[in-house]
């Protein structure tokens, strides 16, 4: 049995996955400040011990970044010169994230051509003296960019040698090489993020650890990353940007799972938002470039979703219109069918009979229709804008605020699977492990192609995948017609089951 979990901002929901791939009992359990109280007591609720592993979703990072709280100030080293001086690290940040987060910015020598050319030579004096200024500066967060790194990493590799040795292991290094993708200046803000959040991420990883053995649960523990597969807790800890999305890609890979549907459009209605995604094969379709992260542009996976501001606590005006303002958290006490005063979304549902939860007697005089019409209206308009083809497409509806939409103009297949309230829990302990490869190659075209989807079955593998049973679950093409030596870009997806006897040797 596995057990999966998702820490939103509200409530934690936890699920348990029987052997066979059943759901055998779920949990919703209030979202605690520490983390472990609302995680231990999620556990609790399924009562469940013996169970081979443990898979684990958060918004708790990104929430960090959003908050612009809990994070540490980082040394920003870039090797280019003497290409890139005109624009600095985070010359492009939120002014408010910049003071919190930068700490120091190093303008080095290194990095490399479109081609693995190299700009100029690393210079290790050059490195000793930004370590010396860091360790006089005393931060402790290092975040290492290089020109071009995905397609040549040696200069970040070097220099994270050398500023390892001369700061020591209590020094946090994040190589932009191991987290972005091509493109300089948000590949490098990727970086930053990441380092900013590491010290985070090791007290939040050992926060879950704690709770599992609060719970008296001694199995692997995972944490799901943004494109819905698992990552180890070493992993985790060193990659905290790549749970970012992992809340988004865990209810549309749960919704994919309980519908038995893999090409489908996912509709997740919780208490303030809907989210709207697609899923192509079973996965999240990722955003095709740049991502905005609290006003911060970055370039690492992240799926394609598109929120609108109603959810189950959104409030209705009196014109009928409904969000985006909503009452979040404090439904149970505002809405008119738990005896509040302030008239939501879910007191519509309650009234036109679509759910039975609090009094309906309180609602009795309501009526919902026409509030309930703009909502579908809005979502299927939100839908539509993430279609590509005028092709049929299903509609999965999960989140407890799914109860909010029987009906969706313009589309004949909607779905509210079993379990939708927790299909995000469902999500994260159905996950898979994967690999993947995207960078520049240059060569005959079925040569490089071979060689990149090696390459991301192996670190499939290599995270913990089952042999055997890794699949290439992506490849996109972009060739680069402006460079000589047939340049081209390749990203290549693979994923696979997770392989306990593995992850417990």
């Amino acid at each position: 049995m596995r057990i999966g979990i998702d820490v939103g901002g509200t409530n934690t929901d936890a699920a348990l996955i029987g052997d066979g791939g059943e759901v055998l009992a779920t949990v919703k359990s209030p979202t605690t400040e520490d983390v472990t109280g609302g995680v231990a007591a999620a556990l609790a609720g399924l009562g469940a011990t013996q169970v081979s592993a443990v898979m684990i979703g958060t918004t708790h990072f990104v929430n960090a970044l959003v908050e612009a709280a809990r994070l540490e100030p980082v040394a920003a080293v870039r090797l280019g010169l003497p290409a890139t001086a005109a624009l600095p690290p985070m010359v492009d940040w939120p002014e408010r994230l910049r003071k919190v987060v930068e700490g120091a910015s190093y303008l080095c020598h290194g990095g490399h051509e479109y081609d693995g050319t190299p700009i100029s030579e690393l210079d290790p004096e050059e490195l000793r003296r930004v370590a010396a200024d860091i360790r006089a500066r005393g931060l402790r967060s290092v975040a290492i960019s290089s020109v071009f790194s995905p397609v040549s990493d040696s200069s970040e590799r070097r220099a994270a040698e050398i500023l390892a040795a001369e700061l020591g292991q209590e020094a946090h290094l994040s190589l932009s090489c191991e987290i972005g993708r091509v493109g300089l200046l948000a590949r490098e803000n990727a970086t930053i993020v990441n380092a900013a959040l590491r010290p985070l991420a090791e007290r939040a990883v050992a926060a879950f650890s704690q709770a599992l053995k609060v719970a008296g649960i001694d199995a692997p523990l995972f944490l799901s990353q943004n494109d819905g597969t698992l990552m180890d807790l070493s992993r985790a800890t060193r990659y905290p940007v790549a749970t970012f999305a992992s809340g988004p890609t865990n209810s549309m890979r749960g919704a994919a799972y309980l519908s038995g549907l893999t090409d489908c459009a996912v509709v997740d209605i919780g208490g303030t938002t809907s989210d709207v995604g697609i899923l192509v094969g079973g996965f999240p379709r990722e955003a095709s470039g740049e991502a905005m992260v609290a006003e911060v542009r970055t370039n690492f996976r992240i799926p394609d979703v598109l929120s609108i501001g109603i959810g189950g606590g959104s409030l209705v005006a009196e014109d009928g219109s409904v969000g985006p303002r909503s009452v979040g958290y404090r439904l149970p006490e505002e809405a008119l069918v738990f005896g509040g005063g302030t008239l939501t979304a879910t007191d519509l549902a309650v009234a036109a009979g679509h759910a039975d939860v609090g009094d309906p007697s309180l609602v009795a005089g309501l009526d919902p229709a026409r509030p309930l019409k703009l909502i579908a209206e809005r979502v299927a308009d939100a839908v539509d804008r993430m279609r590509t083809s005028s092709d049929p497409l299903p509609v999965v509806l999960v989140g407890g605020g799914s109860i909010l939409i029987r009906e969706l103009p313009g589309f004949e297949d909607v779905r509210r699977p079993d379990h939708y309230a927790v299909a995000n829990a469902v999500g994260a302990a159905i996950a898979q492990v994967g690999g993947e490869v995207d960078r520049v190659f240059s060569g005959p075209r079925d040569t490089v192609l071979a060689e990149a989807k090696a390459e991301a079955v192996a670190r499939a593998e290599r995270a913990g995948a089952r042999e055997g049973s890794v699949r290439i679950a992506d490849v996109e093409e972009v060739p680069l017609a402006y460079l000589p030596g047939d340049a081209t870009r390749i990203r290549v997806k693979a994923v696979g089951d997770l392989d306990l006897e593995k992850i417990n040797a």
